[in-house]
C-alpha cells in the first residue's frame, strides 16, 4: 500500500500523457509540464484521482498474478516435467508460458478496476486549452452537471461550423467535486452494461500476456545467473535468492515488464478514457486496432511510448519490492 501511495502520482501522469486526444492539440508537452500543470490546476489531489480503485485491484492483481503463476507451474511440472521434484525449477521456456497464462487470466480482473481508475484520473482535464480555460463536451456537460459533477455555465454552445475540436461549451470545472468511483461505475453500466466495463480489454490482455512472461521470465532469468555466479564464488550449490538478488531481480522485472509492451497499455489508455476527453463527449466505439493506427498516424511511434521513461523509472523499485516481498512469503512454504 505504501507502494502504491509513491508510485500513484506517476501513473496519474502517465495516463494523462496517454489519454491525449490525437484530434487536439497536445494539453502536456511532457511529464514535467503534465507534473506541474496538475499541481498548479489541481494540487496535490489531482495527482491521487482514483486512487480508491488501484489500491483494492493491486491486491487483486499481486493475488492473481503469482497464485496463477505457481498454479501454472504445478500443472506444467505434473504434466510435461513429472521427473522434477517439487524443488527442482522448470526450463526458462515453460516458466515464460506460465508468466503468460498467469497474466491473460490476471488481465481480466484488471480491465474493469483500471478502466475506473483512468476514468478518475482524466475526468479533471476535460481539454484545457493554452488561455487556461476549462472545456467540456456537451454530453459531458449535461451528464455531468445533472450530478453536481460540473457547475457555473459560463457560455452556450458553439455554432456547428466550427471544427470538430473546438466544439466545446465553455465551462468551470470544480476540482473538489469530480464524480466518485460509484458515480462512474453506475454510469459506465448505464451506457454500456455489463460488457463495458471491459473495454480496452484486448489492450489489457495483451499487456499483461507478453508483459508478465517478461515480468516473470526476466526475473527468473536474472535471478538464476545471480545463484549460479554466488555459487560458483563460494563453491557451495545455492538455493533460493538472497535478499539483493531478490531486489535486483525484481527492479530488472520491472523494466522488462513495462519496455515489452508499453504501446498496448497507451491504447488501452485511450480507449478507456476517450468518453470524457473526445470532442464529442462520448465513446467513438473505436477497436483496439483502430485506435493504435490513429495514434500512430497522428504522431508516430513516440505517441504510443508517452510516459514510458517515467514509467519504467518508477517500476523498478516497486517491483523490487514486490518480489521481495514473494520471496519473504515463499521461504515460510504459505
Amino acid at each position: 500500500m505504501a507502494g502504491k501511495l509513491f508510485e500513484y502520482p506517476f501513473d496519474t501522469v502517465k495516463v494523462r500523457l496517454q489519454s491525449q486526444p490525437e484530434a487536439a492539440p497536445l494539453k502536456f508537452s511532457g511529464p514535467l509540464d503534465c507534473f506541474r500543470q496538475t499541481w498548479h490546476k489541481e494540487g496535490v489531489r489531482g495527482f491521487y484521482r482514483g486512487l480508491s480503485s488501484p489500491m483494492v485491484g493491486a491486491a487483486a492483481e499481486n493475488a492473481s498474478l503469482f497464485l496463477s503463476y505457481r498454479t501454472a507451474q504445478n500443472a506444467t511440472k505434473a504434466l510435461f516435467f513429472p521427473h522434477l521434484t517439487k524443488a527442482d525449477t522448470l526450463p526458462m521456456q515453460a516458466l515464460l508460458i506460465c508468466g503468460a497464462v498467469s497474466g491473460t487470466f490476471t488481465s481480466f480482473i484488471l480491465t474493469p478496476i483500471e478502466l475506473i481508475k483512468c476514468k478518475m484520473q482524466v475526468q479533471n482535464l476535460v481539454l484545457y486549452d493554452s488561455s487556461e480555460r476549462s472545456y467540456v463536451s456537451p454530453s459531458l456537460a449535461t451528464t455531468a452537471s445533472s450530478r453536481g459533477i460540473i457547475t457555473n455555465a459560463t457560455a452556450s454552445r458553439p455554432s456547428s461550423h466550427m471544427p470538430r475540436t473546438h466544439r466545446y461549451i465553455a465551462m468551470s470545472i470544480s476540482p473538489s467535486r469530480p464524480a466518485g468511483a460509484y458515480a462512474l461505475i453506475t454510469q459506465v453500466y448505464r451506457d454500456t452494461g455489463i460488457m463495458g466495463f471491459w473495454r480496452g480489454q484486448l489492450g489489457t490482455l495483451f499487456r499483461e500476456t507478453g508483459g508478465s512472461a517478461a515480468w516473470f521470465g526476466a526475473y527468473e532469468y536474472v535471478s538464476s545467473i545471480l545463484r549460479r555466479r554466488r555459487a560458483s564464488s563460494d563453491r557451495l550449490p545455492a538455493s533460493g535468492n538472497t535478499l539483493i538478488e531478490s531486489t535486483i531481480s525484481g527492479a530488472v522485472a520491472g523494466i522488462a515488464y513495462n519496455l515489452s509492451l508499453f504501446p498496448a497499455d497507451s491504447v488501452k489508455s485511450r480507449m478507456q478514457t476517450e468518453s470524457i476527453l473526445s470532442a464529442d463527449g462520448v465513446g467513438t466505439d473505436r477497436g483496439f486496432w483502430t485506435v493504435a493506427r490513429d495514434m500512430y498516424r497522428s504522431g508516430g511511434i513516440r505517441v504510443l511510448y508517452r510516459g514510458c521513461g517515467m514509467t519504467v523509472m518508477r517500476a523498478a523499485p516497486s517491483s523490487a519490492i514486490i518480489f521481495l516481498t514473494y520471496e519473504c512469503l515463499k521461504s515460510l512454504d504459505l
